[in-house]
């Protein structure tokens, strides 16, 4: 009788020691799920020190879903897209906490800023709450691009680096400085203007009815050059000291589908350098050589995935504005080049970090 208690004693131990193991191990775990104009994005994360940048991506998928379309026509999401983004955003929920056993707390869903510039947005945040019964907060460009700089670069890299995002709804970025003060805590500060892929592809495609070649196409995109390159002006006349960074941490779907393509389709680091040269050769294959890619597609998944994600036209929209935003950069052969490779991610860090005790108060903006 008293082997009998004693072995129920030790198991109950048994069972309690690894109960609170994983609990442990859940607090370490968080999700994100974020709205984008081309699709809702999913990321798992198993944090060990955020301070170093020390996390580990268990997972992360997306499923496209261009939300974002009907912006350029009439300003507002389609009932279509929002009920397929919101049955979206319910099973991934309900698959991020009973398959990886993410606690409810460390589940954040944003909706990007992209997202956020249609008029009926309150459709979506109200049929995600009687889903799932959590709130979907949406970023305007200026948060957007301050997780990003958080999320993307280490905390002791943060005053010699620019960060800049080509998204589908818009571009965004900025830099932090330290203020004259005594606690001597950094700043951000913002730049962003409103074209994106998406954006600037639909209003294109928007105003021109009639079934477009892809010569007619780049001919029609060659004449809004000039107006992109007056807005990028705008955007870096906003904060000048922009230009003075050293390093320029790139991110958002153009970047990342130039990379694919172009320089390395399965890239090991989460930071990877490119050149102006590289970018302008990927231009120049984009707009009069796809066939390439058509091709390489065939062989490679990741370039696939690019191609299934970006018509020819949508990529030739991105790469403008790929190359927009670094021409008006003085000395950009000198710049060290980045694409951020865990960009999508940046936002989710960025809250790990707002949680964390163990980031310095003084790195916090």
């Amino acid at each position: 009788m008293r082997n009998k208690i004693f072995l129920k004693k030790i198991l109950l131990t048994v069972l309690l020691i690894n109960c609170f193991s994983i609990a442990a191990q859940n607090k370490n775990l968080y999700a994100g799920i974020e709205v984008g104009s081309k699709g809702v994005k999913m990321t798992v994360l198993d944090v060990d020190n955020i301070k170093r940048g020390k996390y580990e991506i268990k997972d992360f998928w997306t499923e496209n879903i261009g939300i974002s379309k009907g912006i350029s026509v009439d300003g507002k999401l389609a009932k279509n897209d929002i009920t397929a983004a919101v049955n979206s955003v319910k099973a991934n929920y309900l698959k991020i906490k009973n398959e990886y056993g993410v606690l409810d707390e460390n589940i954040f869903l944003v909706g990007s800023s992209g997202v956020a510039m249609a008029s009926n947005t309150d459709e979506l945040v109200t049929e995600i709450k009687l889903k799932i019964n959590k709130t979907l907060n949406f970023i305007d460009a200026n948060q957007e691009a301050k997780m990003l700089l958080k999320g993307s670069i280490p905390p002791v890299d943060y005053r010699e680096s620019m960060v800049l995002d080509i998204g589908g709804g818009n571009t965004k970025g900025g830099f932090v400085e330290f203020v004259d003060s005594e606690d001597g805590k950094l700043v951000f500060f913002p730049v962003n203007f409103n074209y994106g892929t998406v954006t600037l592809t639909e209003e294109i495609l928007e105003y021109q009815k009639s079934s477009l070649t892809t010569l007619d196409y780049h001919e029609l995109q060659f004449s809004y050059l000039p107006k992109l390159r007056k807005q990028v002006k705008e955007m870096y006349n906003s904060e000048p000291r922009a230009l003075t960074k050293e390093n320029i941490y790139m991110s958002g779907g153009a970047v990342w589908a130039f990379y694919t393509l172009y320089m390395d389709s399965n890239p090991k680091k989460n930071f990877n350098s490119f050149s102006i040269k590289d970018v302008l050769m990927y231009d120049a294959l984009i707009k009069n050589n796809f066939d390439r890619f058509e091709a390489l597609a065939k062989k490679d998944k990741k370039v696939a995935t690019v191609l299934k994600v970006y018509s020819q036209e949508y990529l030739i929209s991105a790469s403008n504005l790929f190359l927009v935003c670094l021409e008006d950069i003085p000395n950009i052969k000198d710049k060290n080049l980045y694409f951020s490779k865990q960009g999508q991610i940046a936002w989710l860090v960025s809250y790990v970090v707002e949680k964390s005790n163990r980031i310095k108060d003084k790195w916090k903006f």
